[in-house]
């Protein structure tokens, strides 16, 4: 009896180390360009759930040969599980890259250079003291425009912040660089006397009742609408880097079209890149209810460019705030890009230039949009030059990577 209590301890004690050990899987990962121009900072994006590791997914490590790959592991929907892994690469015309993904159930703290940043901050009762978040939500008629610092969610990439509203226009409000790198989490969108000297850059655009670059808003058959009357707004910040950003503008009970819809409208924006992409999710199929997005007519008076296939911009120059003696005019080139089977027409009013868009029996649908200013040492002199990146750019997106797994 008593060798049979120690035997089966024996057994007990070996079966939690082999309960202990770290589960890890292997895959690799062909990524292609097929066309005649290259990919710079081309997103690679991998979901975890398709390769049925077995295990939880805690840690990741890509690598190109011998090198290792800057990478993230993102939890989008809160559950504190890895549900997509992204990583950007470099690839010449008609070329093809492999790298090989360990995916590992140990946790391990990695740090990378970030190329990007996001911030959520909740003012506080002291002056300039904020503390940080991830997720706000109120009544739908709150007033909640105040309730955080830059007003909503601020991301960046080297070249160009944006930030959301966090009210009934959801806004996106735009920040321009004169020089590439993050800013945002020392100037908080709004720059110092001294942080301006030293170069830094600020808002460059005023809104007012616009769509500013690419925001979703209603459509009443003749002009653009808030995303109001709803039960509950908020906002989510999802991903800060070190390779993406990812923050939400949700609301929940929107009163739209004899509709009841719960909306998550979700910016990622990637390192190396000024273009954020625009995800739109519904909890239920859509029927025919019609959106509009595009770009703002700046200052009602912005030269205008339309290929009439899904791509609008505008260039155009104000000031971005009120304060004409401190601040000067800023110039500003703005572009959305929104697939062709989303379009059911071109349209405009008094602040923007802009397409109507529907996804009857559809969940979801994606569009893209970005913006220039001026002041960029790096950036693009005059309207023909934007316009001309703009059409280069949705070529681009409609020209993506193929990318296949070998688990």
């Amino acid at each position: 009896m008593k060798k049979f209590s120690i035997l089966c301890l024996a057994f007990i004690y070996s079966g939690s180390m082999l309960f202990a050990q770290t589960a890890e899987k292997t895959i690799k990962v062909i990524v292609e360009n097929p066309w005649k121009t290259a990919k710079t900072d081309e997103p690679v994006v991998i979901d975890i759930h398709s390769l049925n590791t077995g295990f939880t997914v805690k840690s990741a490590v890509v690598k190109e040969g011998n090198n290792e790959i800057p990478s993230q592991l993102d939890d989008l929907n809160f559950d504190l599980r890895a549900d997509e892994l992204a990583f950007v690469t470099n690839l010449p015309a008609q070329s093809k890259k492999v790298f090989t993904l360990t995916l590992s159930s140990a946790k391990i703290n990695k740090t990378y250079p970030a190329r990007v940043f996001a911030e959520m901050l909740f003012r506080t009762a002291k002056s300039n003291e904020y503390a940080h978040g991830t997720a706000v939500y109120a009544p739908g008629d709150s007033y909640t425009y105040t309730i955080l610092q830059h007003h909503g969610i601020a991301f960046e990439s080297e070249l160009v912040a944006y930030r959301i509203y966090f009210n009934e226009k959801q806004t996106t409000d735009l920040y321009g660089k004169f020089n590439k790198g993050l800013e945002i989490e020392e100037s908080m969108f709004y720059p110092t006397d001294e942080q301006l000297q030293k170069g830094f850059g600020d808002d460059v655009i005023l809104v007012r009742g616009s769509c500013g670059a690419g925001t979703l808003r209603g459509w009443d058959g003749s002009q653009a609408t808030d995303i109001q009357p709803v039960a509950f707004r908020g906002q989510r910040l999802i991903a800060s880097g070190p390779v993406r950003t990812i923050a939400d503008a949700e609301v929940k009970g929107w009163e739209y079209q004899g509709k009841e819809l719960n909306m998550i409208n979700r910016y990622t924006l990637y390192a190396g890149h000024r273009d954020a992409q625009v995800d739109v999710l519904f909890d239920q199929p859509l029927d025919k209810e019609t959106f509009c997005t595009g770009v703002q007519n700046i200052s009602y008076s912005a030269t205008m460019y339309s290929d009439h296939e899904g791509l609008v911009a505008s260039w155009g120059t104000d000031w971005p705030v009120g304060d004409t003696i401190k601040y000067k005019k800023e110039t500003v080139g703005l572009a959305t890009y929104i697939p062709k089977k989303y379009i059911r027409k071109e349209a405009k009013d008094k602040e923007n230039f802009l397409y109507t868009v529907s996804a009857p029996q559809e969940k979801c649908f994606r569009y893209y949009t970005m913006f220039t200013s001026r002041k960029e040492t790096f950036g693009f002199p005059d309207s023909q030059t934007w316009f001309s990146y703009a059409q280069e750019w949705k070529k681009s997106l409609e020209q993506p990577c193929k990318i296949t797994i070998e688990k």
